[in-house]
């Protein structure tokens, strides 16, 4: 191989590796999509195959007002049933409208114990949390609750 063609493969080479580089780079400096209210309620629309969730004051969801540290907020939800055979809360999901994904975490539960569930959830920003609670009759109530992040915990 001639020394000008050996020069112009290096050069190519060297390129094409400052150019992934670059990419690579670029990729840990992008900022993630975030999901919308319409996205959660499409979320929704799928727990109720299309039809009106019902906003109840038997969901009651226990997050702090401001959060100082998006990365673990705990947060609390109780929904109010007799957990019997009959009827009882089969789910109980947590969306987050202003994460990169909706839905944050989900909960199968059985006709034994209470509806309670406490976990911690991360949160990129300000925004509202927004529970769904699936009945046994397949019927959802929900519930909403703003919390104030002050440092973001997905990135943000």
């Amino acid at each position: 191989m001639s020394k000008n063609i050996q020069q112009t493969a290096m050069i190519g080479r060297r390129q094409a590796l400052k150019a992934a580089g670059a990419g690579v780079l670029a990729l840990g400096f992008a900022t993630p999509a975030q999901a919308t209210p319409e996205e959660v309620s499409a979320e929704i629309a799928k727990l109720t195959g299309g039809a009106p969730a019902t906003a109840s004051d038997k969901v009651r969801i226990t997050l702090p007002e401001i959060a100082e540290n998006g990365a673990t907020v705990p947060i609390g939800v109780a929904v109010d049933s007799p957990m019997t055979p009959d009827s009882y809360v089969k789910k109980i999901n947590i969306y987050a409208e202003g994460n990169p994904y909706p839905t944050s975490i989900s909960f199968a539960l059985t006709p034994t114990g209470k509806a309670d569930v406490n976990t911690r959830i991360r949160l990129q920003k300000t925004q509202t949390i927004v529970v769904a609670a699936v009945m046994s009759d397949n019927s959802v109530l929900t519930a909403k609750k703003d919390v104030k992040v002050t440092i973001g915990g997905c990135g943000g």
